[in-house]
């Protein structure tokens, strides 16, 4: 009994265990970005705007194939009433019933069916951009509120870093003081600077929070804190992307980002449309098949004086309609020249959207390129300030240490190393984000 009481506690704590592990996973950005492709809103109904044009090519296709119907009527007649047996008018009351079969095709409309077909698929196939439009789209934010993470970690991590020296200067400076070297003004000023340097922290921990929060609610996660990231090492930024010129980055962005072609798929539903719309000026053919058959309760043998019975009178009064029609359109109070001139219009209003579309990217790209590039230049000026910040701060300390500087230069001193750490991290991230959108519109995806 024991044994078994033992046993189920380590199974318990097994299972907590797990459940620890489990709450505390760490996201990469592939997985976020996944996740969040599967679980987004916006992307599910995407995925049943698709099938619903799936649903309209498979109608279009439906459309080439005749029609079947069948149809019945049951009636009792009191009064004058036409017989639909003799066809003759009788003052009694019967009971009739009618039946049939018909079946109808298009022959010729204008090629209707065969562009309506085509425009199904032209309209499938914009859906599908829109929905890869939207990823991308998706892929970006999330890449950007990983970065953000990222970067207020590591801005945290500084900040405690830099604590951690402060507290030991608290500790050096006390016992200064305790023996003479040093006035008591210097110990407050680094007391002073410790709280400050907590209050940073606490609001480096908020922000980081917000950061995390933010993210988790784009990818539908409720457990807010438990929701962490992989913390992933960017000190080496592969810069590859910008060995390409703006021009050759612009033209492959024509091939690989969805704006354009959306807009170029919305022009060729246009014109679809506008060649629909012409067919109305086309005459119609179509065939047509019918079966009827009726019953009559008046219905009298003459010979007999017998009601003739309704098996025979099926066959009796049965008749087949095979023919075609022809439809010629002469006038329609001008609905098909308008709805023509509709869609010349809105074809004309696309290919300028289409135009502007690419200026866009061109604009988007030439200005990605810029500011990856100014971003470049100003990560590595952090640097250079971040490395002559530090030597100042570390010449600052020494001569803290030995008593020749008090407190208040060595803050200053602190402080402005402090503030270009945080313009490295700030450069850093910005620059890092900026080639991964180049990237982007080289058709590199967002999660390499």
């Amino acid at each position: 009994m024991k044994k078994l009481i033992n046993n189920t506690i380590l199974l318990g704590l097994f299972f907590v265990g797990c459940l620890g592990f489990s709450q505390q996973k760490q996201w990469t950005l592939k997985e976020c970005v996944t996740y969040a492709l599967e679980q987004n809103i916006s992307v599910q109904q995407s995925l049943l705007d698709q099938d619903l044009a799936i649903i309209d090519e498979n109608q279009a296709k439906a459309n080439f194939l005749p029609n079947f119907n069948a149809n019945g009527s049951f009636g009792i007649n009191t009064g004058a009433n036409i017989n639909p047996a003799t066809n003759q008018f009788e003052n009694s009351t019967f009971q009739s019933a009618s039946g049939g079969l018909s079946s109808g095709i298009n022959i010729f409309s204008g090629l209707q069916n065969w562009k309506t077909l085509q425009r199904a698929q032209l309209n499938k196939i914009a859906n599908t951009y829109q929905l890869e439009k939207m990823k991308d789209d998706i892929s970006i934010f999330v890449a950007n509120s990983f970065l953000s993470i990222l970067a207020n970690k590591e801005r945290l991590k500084v900040l405690v870093a830099q604590n951690k020296v402060t507290k030991e200067n608290i500790e050096n400076t006390s016992k200064l003081l305790e023996s003479g070297v040093l006035p008591k003004g210097d110990l407050l000023e680094i007391k002073a600077t410790d709280a400050t340097q907590l209050q940073q922290i606490i609001l480096a921990e908020n922000t980081l929070f917000i950061s995390k929060l933010g993210l988790a609610q784009a990818l539908q996660i409720e457990d807010y804190e438990n929701f962490d990231i992989v913390d992933v090492d960017y000190n080496l930024i592969p810069e590859t992307i910008l060995e390409n010129s703006p021009k050759t980055i612009a033209e492959r962005a024509r091939e690989e980002v969805n704006d354009v072609k959306i807009a170029s798929q919305n022009l060729k539903i246009a014109q679809k449309d506008l060649e629909l719309a012409k067919t109305g000026y086309f005459p119609t053919l179509s065939g047509f098949i019918s079966y009827n058959t009726r019953w009559s309760s008046a219905q009298i043998n003459p010979f007999t004086g017998e009601e003739i019975n309704f098996i025979d009178q099926l066959y009796l009064f049965d008749g087949t309609s095979v023919g075609l029609r022809l439809n010629v359109p002469i006038f329609n109070q001008f609905t098909t020249r308008n709805q023509v001139k509709r869609s010349k219009l809105n074809v004309e209003r696309l290919k300028l959207q289409e135009k502007q579309v690419v200026l866009d990217l061109e604009s988007t790209v030439y200005q990605a390129y810029n500011d990856a590039k100014n971003s470049k230049k100003a990560y590595d000026a952090a640097i250079q300030v971040e490395e002559a910040r530090k030597l100042a701060f570390n010449y600052a300390q020494e001569r803290y240490n030995v008593g020749v500087s008090n407190a208040f230069d060595l803050s200053q001193s602190r402080a402005q190393y402090d503030t270009a750490l945080s313009d490295v991290i700030r450069t850093k991230y910005d620059f890092i984000f900026s080639l991964k959108v180049l990237e982007f519109y080289f058709g590199i995806p967002i999660t390499n």
